[in-house]
């Protein structure tokens, strides 16, 4: 059972991470303060094979009418992606997500709507930069000099995905044994390092908890390790850099009511200081931090 005693330990245990201060960022020429503010990342996902259906267009014009309505509903920014990144997967060729994702990109940015292409890369980063998104998720970890040439030259931000391999599709396995933290530091550190000296200035870190594991197949130790490195997210905020947490969906937990799991796990983000929280499930997502913020609690 998650406690607050337990929590107060973690907290405890690594004095001055939760108020360690974290860069504002600059998307679509606005800047935010994702301390005082979290942002809600909504997802549209353009592959029929991605696991979340309610996230699934089936066209274009699916595609903005989601996106349409998850801004409505209070998402900051929208994350367009064009393959899945489960394990089952069929591969797109970076031409075939090019032409699926470059017209949904360039309609929502016509209507104002900041947007987030999900990338690893070169080509597609410029396409969908070009196309008028102002974020790359970023979830491989080949090319980075020219795909970070391209981000700076757009004066675009970038979203650094954990990715233990070229990119997070390809098998790859996670340390559950011990306390999995100061190896995301190390991680993002080296990282964060590298895109600032290619010129790349506006960055958050995601410590890739919505992506395939070999090891993490059992859902039960899945949901474990997920809720551990959420809770446990406030002490990557000494890299200085915003944090995003895929909030997870845990259906073994949750069956019928899953579509309730990312509100839950909301919570545990918002306790941990999460800057950008992605999601599936903006209406529930956003009701949760109106809520912790509405409702908190006077220390004294």
């Amino acid at each position: 059972m998650i406690e607050l005693s337990a929590l107060a330990q973690l907290a405890q245990a690594h004095p001055g991470a939760l108020a360690h201060p974290v860069a504002p960022v600059r998307i679509a020429g606005t800047r935010h303060d994702l301390d005082a503010e979290p942002m809600v990342m909504g997802v549209v996902n353009l592959s029929r094979d991605s696991t979340y259906r309610d996230s699934v267009a089936v066209s274009v014009r699916s595609a903005v009418r989601r996106a349409r309505v998850m801004r409505a509903q209070g998402a900051g920014l929208i994350d367009v992606g064009a393959e899945s990144t489960t394990a089952r997967a069929s591969r797109r060729s970076a031409q075939e997500q090019v032409r699926a994702l470059v017209p949904v990109i360039e309609e929502l940015s016509a209507e104002g709507i900041p947007t987030s292409v999900e990338a690893y890369s070169t080509e597609l980063v410029a396409a969908g930069l070009a196309a008028g998104a102002s974020v790359v998720n970023l979830t491989g970890s080949a090319d980075l000099e020219a795909i970070y040439e391209v981000v700076a030259g757009h004066g675009a931000a970038v979203v650094i995905c954990f990715v233990p391999g070229t990119n997070v599709r390809e098998a790859a396995e996670v340390t559950l044994e011990g306390d999995p933290i100061p190896g995301l530091v190390d991680y993002f550190g080296s990282r964060l390092e590298h895109a600032r000296s290619r010129g790349v200035t506006e960055v958050i870190i995601d410590p890739g908890l919505g992506f395939h594991y070999d090891n993490l197949m059992d859902p039960l130790t899945r949901a474990r390790h997920q809720a551990q490195v959420l809770v446990s997210s406030f002490r990557l905020r000494t890299l200085g850099a915003p944090i995003c947490q895929a909030l997870p969906h845990a259906f073994d937990l949750f069956e019928e009511e899953f579509r309730g799991a990312e509100g839950f796990f909301a919570v545990l983000a918002s306790l941990a200081r999460v800057n950008v929280m992605r999601t599936h499930e903006v209406a529930r997502v956003a009701a949760v931090l109106r809520a912790m913020d509405a409702l908190a609690v006077d220390p004294g």
